[in-house]
This record gives structure tokens, C-alpha cells and sequence, in this order.
């Protein structure tokens, strides 16, 4: 492409007509540029699909963002595999749920129900849809706050999970903070498990010193790494 601006430039004696068509020919090369990012950002949102179980196969709607980032399929697959024998039948919490997709593999291979918490309002709308897609409404809670706020009303009702699945924005550092509360609220059952998805595996691990938790299971897949939790007796 350049090449092909080169000759035409030769075309002109004039250097200020030469250097305003070189730099609106690069000026139109920055904007293609940041318009394919958008396409392939949008292209690998709508590419997601439920892994396995009851809507195995069904397309679901992403934002693939810096607040909102699906969970990658392999290491999708990988935590589904590692914790088969616990999800029939189980009561988990999706919190910072995204699209929900998470959840909805929950759904998808026996969970009797999932709770999704997300404060983002074009997210909760995308959950909506993608239960929607999969018939998921019944058995299904969306909570459009805060993650505190969300903990303390489910605290409020009574309600104990057996899985709790957590994956915050990674820079914001809020998933000890989020065990912690949960720890505090009594809302994991005896035997229930939880699992943070991060890729600041050390400083996780180093903060949750501090949090009456024992981890069982540590994986690493490239940058993503899960670490999975139960109570300390």
C-alpha cells in the first residue's frame, strides 16, 4: 500500500499537496486499523457457546471488554471437569457474572439453580437474553448490584450455595474482598467449594492467608489461572 501512495505522490510537484495526501492516506490506514479491532472484539463475543449438558452447543451473546471478559472455552471446559461430581443438583452463585455464560454451563450440566450478580446494566441485559436462548429463566436469579450489596441480601434470605464462582474485572482485586464477605455471611454450605478465576495468582494466594479458607486445587492455563477454595474447619 505504501508503495502504491509513493508513485502517486511523484505525480506532484507541489510538497504540500504530496505531504496532505501522504497523511490522509495514513490517517485512512489507523482508522481500518481500529475499525477490524472492533470487528474481531465483536467477531469473538458472538462466538461463544455452552460447552456441554442440556444446551449443549447453543450460540451465546458476550461483551468481550475490559470490565466483562468471557471465561476462554479450554479452561472453561478444564473447571467443569475438575468439579463434575459436585454440580448436580447444586445452588450457585455466578458473582460477577458477565454474560452469565458461566452460570449457564452450571444450568446446562444439572444445577438445580444458579444466582447471577452483575452491576453493569448492558451485561444483565445480555444474561437475560442468553437464558432466554437456553430456556434457563426458571431456573435462574439475576441481581443487577453491586457485588456487597448482592451478598448481603442473599445473606438476608437465607440462602447457602454449594458453588460459588468468582471472576472480577482481574486489575480491580476483589475477589479476597468478596470471600472474605462471603466467609462472613455464613454463605457457603459445609461442603460447598469456591473458585477464583485470576491472573494475579500470587497476589490472590497471598491475601487469602487472612481468610479462614483452605485450597484444595491450583491450575494454570498461560495467563488464567483457577484456584479453588473450601472452608477451614
Amino acid at each position: 500500500m505504501l508503495y502504491n501512495i509513493i508513485r502517486i505522490l511523484q505525480k506532484y510537484n507541489s510538497i504540500t499537496k504530496m505531504l496532505n495526501i501522504y497523511y490522509n492516506c495514513v490517517n485512512i490506514i489507523d482508522i481500518l486499523k481500529i475499525t477490524d479491532k472492533i470487528y474481531n472484539i465483536s467477531y469473538r463475543g458472538l462466538a461463544m457457546r455452552v460447552i456441554s449438558g442440556t444446551a449443549r452447543g447453543t450460540k451465546l451473546n458476550s461483551i468481550d471488554s475490559l470490565d466483562t471478559r468471557p471465561t476462554l472455552d479450554r479452561v472453561k471446559e478444564s473447571l467443569f471437569n475438575i468439579i463434575q461430581n459436585k454440580i448436580e443438583n447444586s445452588i450457585v452463585l455466578d458473582l460477577f457474572a458477565g454474560s452469565g455464560a458461566i452460570g449457564i454451563e452450571f444450568i446446562s450440566r444439572g444445577s438445580k439453580k444458579v444466582y447471577f450478580c452483575e452491576k453493569s446494566h448492558n451485561a444483565v441485559k445480555m444474561i437475560y437474553q442468553n437464558l432466554k436462548k437456553t430456556r434457563f429463566e426458571d431456573k435462574s436469579e439475576i441481581f443487577e448490584k453491586d457485588y456487597k450489596k448482592c451478598l448481603e441480601e442473599l445473606e438476608n434470605r437465607n440462602i447457602k450455595f454449594d458453588i460459588i464462582f468468582l471472576d472480577p474485572p482481574y486489575e480491580a482485586d476483589l475477589s479476597v474482598k468478596a470471600i472474605e464477605q462471603i466467609i462472613s455471611l455464613d454463605l457457603l454450605n459445609k461442603e460447598g467449594i469456591i473458585i477464583i478465576e485470576t491472573d494475579e495468582e500470587e497476589r490472590d494466594l497471598k491475601e487469602l492467608e487472612r481468610v479462614q479458607v483452605e485450597i484444595y486445587d491450583l491450575r494454570k492455563y498461560g495467563r488464567v489461572h483457577l484456584i479453588f477454595l473450601n472452608r477451614k474447619e
